[in-house]
C-alpha cells in the first residue's frame, strides 16, 4: 500500500492520527518509522524537510528527517521517551509548522522572482538553494539575446515587481497531471522534465499566470502570504547571474537587523540614516587627512631619531649600540632599521617603548636571527629573523632590557 501523501492535498495539515506500518531500527535511539499516511514532507525539490513529533500513550519520538523511499516515506525519529513501536500502533503526528510556514514562504517566494525575472529578462532559472542566510537563483539569460547581464538596478525592479505580486495577493495553485502532454498546455517557463506524476504550481491564473512551473514543494495557497521579496546583492556566476535574497519572514528579519545596524551607526554619527552616507565619507575624508598627517609626523621623527642614532654610533667605541625609541611602533622602528640592514659596523639594537621590543640590525656578522634564537628565550622572549635583522618581543621593559645586557656582555 502507497502513503497517502496529505501535503499533497491540504498543506496547512498541522496534526493527524496514523497507523506505523514498519519500523526499521537504526540504533538504540534512532529508527525508520512508516506511516499509512503523512503530512511530513520529505526533503526534495530544493527544499529541506518537515520535523516535528510522532507520539503514542507509551512513546514520544521526535522526527529528525523525512525522505522518500520509493513509494513510501521514511520518518527518521529519535526517542525522547518510551521505547520504539511496533508496526500496527496507531500514533498522532505534529508538524513544527514554523518550520513548514517557513518553506513555504521561502520556496513561493523563489517562484515568484524567478516567475518575474523570466518575464522581464527571458532568464531561465538553472540552480536554486535555500540556504541557511539567504536563498540564491542562478538566472541564465538564455532567451532574450538583447539583455546579457542583469545588475543591480534590474534587480530591484525585479524585487519591486515580485512584491507587487504578493501585495495582488494571487492564487496559488498546485495541479497534477498523469503525463507530460496535459501539464504542456500550461504557460511553463521551464520544459518538463519527467513524464509523468507531474506537479504545476501555478502563481496567479494560468492565462496570466507570474509563474508556472513543475515543483514537488509545499507553497501557501495564496502569494500574500509570502509577505515580501528582499533581494540582497546580485553576482556573475558560472556565466549566469546569481541573486542573494530572502522571502517571508526572514525578509523582513533581514531589514529589521540591516535598519538596526544603520540606526546605530547614524546615531553614532549624530545622523539621520538618510544623511548617514554623506556623513561617513566626510568622516572618512577627515581620516584620510589625519593619517597623511600622521605619516608626515612619523617620517620626520624617524628622521631625527636616525640623526640621532648616527651620531650616537660615531662617537662610540660599543660593539653594541642601544637606541630607545619612546613613541614609535614595533612597524616604524622597523621601517626605520631598514636604512642600517647590511649598512651598519656595529649591531644596532633598537628598543621600541610602546610595544617593549626590539629590532636588531647589523652587516651580518653578528647575526641577529641567532642572536634571538639563543637568548631572547632565557628572557621570555620570542622573536626571530635573519642575519641582518631580527625582532625580539618581550612581556616587560625589564626582560627586554636583560636580554640587551646579555647581548651586550656576549660581544666584548
Amino acid at each position: 500500500m502507497n502513503v497517502i501523501k496529505l501535503f499533497q492535498q491540504n498543506v496547512y495539515v498541522k496534526e493527524w492520527d496514523a497507523v506505523i506500518v514498519r519500523v526499521t531500527k537504526i540504533d538504540e535511539n534512532t529508527a525508520g518509522i512508516y506511516l499509512d499516511q503523512t503530512a511530513f514532507f520529505p526533503e526534495g525539490g530544493g527544499q529541506s524537510c518537515d520535523t516535528g513529533t510522532i507520539t503514542s500513550p507509551d512513546v514520544s519520538m521526535d522526527v529528525i528527517d523525512v525522505q522518500e523511499d520509493g513509494l513510501q516515506i521514511i520518518h527518521t525519529v529519535r526517542i525522547s521517551s518510551g521505547n520504539f513501536p511496533d508496526s500496527g500502533v496507531s500514533v498522532h503526528c505534529r508538524l513544527d509548522w514554523g518550520r513548514r510556514f517557513d518553506n513555504m514562504q521561502r520556496h513561493c517566494g523563489e517562484h515568484i522572482l524567478s516567475g518575474i525575472c523570466h518575464s522581464l529578462f527571458g532568464g531561465i532559472n538553472r540552480g536554486f538553494h535555500m540556504g541557511h542566510d539567504a536563498m540564491t537563483i542562478d538566472i541564465s539569460l538564455e532567451e532574450n539575446p538583447q539583455i546579457t547581464e542583469i545588475t543591480y538596478a534590474m534587480a530591484m525592479v525585479a524585487e519591486l515587481e515580485a512584491n507587487k505580486v504578493i501585495w495582488a495577493d494571487s492564487p496559488v495553485t498546485v495541479m497534477r497531471f498523469d503525463s507530460r502532454e496535459e501539464a504542456e498546455n500550461l504557460p511553463l517557463r521551464k520544459a518538463l522534465a519527467f513524464d509523468e506524476d507531474i506537479s504545476i504550481v501555478c502563481v496567479g491564473s494560468p492565462e496570466n499566470a507570474s509563474d508556472c512551473v513543475a515543483c514537488c514543494g509545499t507553497h501557501p495557497s495564496t502569494a500574500g502570504q509570502v509577505g515580501i521579496i528582499k533581494i540582497f546583492k546580485v553576482e556573475k556566476y558560472k556565466g549566469m547571474f546569481r541573486i542573494f535574497f530572502e522571502a517571508g519572514q526572514r525578509a523582513l528579519e533581514a531589514c529589521r537587523l540591516r535598519h538596526d545596524i544603520l540606526y546605530k551607526l547614524s546615531n553614532r554619527y549624530s545622523s539621520s540614516i538618510e544623511d548617514f552616507p554623506s556623513k561617513l565619507r566626510s568622516s572618512e575624508a577627515k581620516m584620510a587627512e589625519t593619517k597623511a598627517k600622521l605619516h608626515r609626523i612619523t617620517a620626520a621623527l624617524i628622521a631625527k631619531e636616525s640623526a640621532e642614532l648616527d651620531e650616537k654610533a660615531a662617537s662610540s667605541n660599543d660593539n653594541v649600540i642601544i637606541h630607545r625609541l619612546k613613541v614609535l611602533s614595533m612597524d616604524d622602528v622597523f621601517n626605520m632599521s631598514k636604512t642600517y640592514m647590511g649598512n651598519t659596523p656595529k649591531l644596532l639594537l633598537l628598543y621600541s617603548e610602546e610595544d617593549t621590543s626590539f629590532i636588531l640590525v647589523s652587516s651580518g656578522t653578528p647575526s641577529c636571527g641567532k642572536l634571538v634564537k639563543e637568548y631572547a628565550s632565557f628572557y621570555n622572549g620570542k622573536g626571530g629573523g635573519n642575519d641582518l635583522s631580527a625582532r625580539a618581543i618581550f612581556t616587560s621593559e625589564e626582560d627586554a632590557m636583560l636580554f640587551a645586557d646579555l647581548v651586550v656582555k656576549h660581544l666584548k
